[in-house]
């Protein structure tokens, strides 16, 4: 399994699973290699999208691994090459969240990410169970 910054190439297989991203927001991506595509055995079976807060901080918004190979180790494999990766990059610290009703926490846990706070969407445009957010020293 490695994990490979995104090109133009991969702009298909990433749409198709990030409906979050446009088209300019896609050549951002591109252009700051702020996202991922997860490979194993030259097929792709994931992705990963990051931005850096402040400057100094590394956050993971998205991480996604095809149906077919989940629950086989990929995620903390990928997450783990992501933060090795930061870290060759320099940074000290990395950020991860997802939503209070996701399973993904356990995982983040176990990888060494500690709960530093949440935020509450309700009765706002995106609406959503709270947003839990994990901090992890590198």
């Amino acid at each position: 399994m490695e994990i490979k910054v995104v090109t133009n190439n991969d702009k298909e297989f990433v749409m198709s699973i990030d409906r979050h991203v446009d088209d300019t927001g896609y050549a951002n991506r591109v252009y700051t290699k702020s996202g991922y595509v997860i490979w194993e055995d030259s097929q792709p079976i994931g992705i990963i999208v990051h931005c850096i807060l402040w400057e100094h901080i590394p956050f993971m918004n998205f991480i996604f691994i095809k149906e077919d190979y989940r629950s086989k180790g990929f995620a903390k494999q990928a997450i783990i090459r992501w933060e090795n990766e930061m870290k060759n990059q320099g940074y000290k610290m990395t950020l991860i969240s997802t939503q209070a009703d996701e399973g993904a926490q356990h995982l983040y846990r176990k990888l060494g990410y500690i709960d530093c706070g949440g935020l509450v969407f309700h009765n706002t445009p995106f609406d959503q169970p709270m947003e839990i957010f994990f901090r992890k020293v590198l």
